[in-house]
């Protein structure tokens, strides 16, 4: 069986959003992580085939760490420059790249864990 949509990331992208706002992050940022997430959640899906990839936020003073899990051990290339402007895909980890102060992959027993971490001085 094939999924043609990806799962609902809605009320996870929400706990993130309401996680940020009540630590007082600034909107802008609390903006740029939903966008991470959501970007991270749709790769998990889209290049692994999990249909609900696992998700972890994680809040300390100024630190947030967002990671998403997958069942593929396959871990993503980094990402290269010059893009080509007519691709249709491709931009995703360049976007999570620009957004997030750092991000990375890491392997786990039954498949990868895929990060970032962004901070706020609020």
């Amino acid at each position: 069986m094939c999924a043609f949509n990806p799962p609902d990331c809605s009320a996870a992208r929400s706990e993130l959003s309401s996680l940020l706002a009540a630590a007082g992050w600034p909107p802008s940022l609390i903006s740029d992580a939903e966008l991470a997430f959501h970007e991270l959640f749709v790769n998990a899906w889209e290049h692994s085939g999990s249909l609900a990839p696992l998700c972890t936020f994680s809040l300390s003073p100024g630190r947030l760490r967002v990671q998403v899990c997958d069942d593929s051990p396959i871990l993503p290339p980094e990402p290269h420059l010059p893009l080509d402007p007519l691709s249709l895909s491709g931009r995703g980890l360049h976007l999570v790249r620009a957004l997030t102060h750092r991000f990375g992959a890491d392997p786990r027993k039954h498949g990868k864990a895929i990060w970032f971490e962004m901070e706020s001085l609020a």
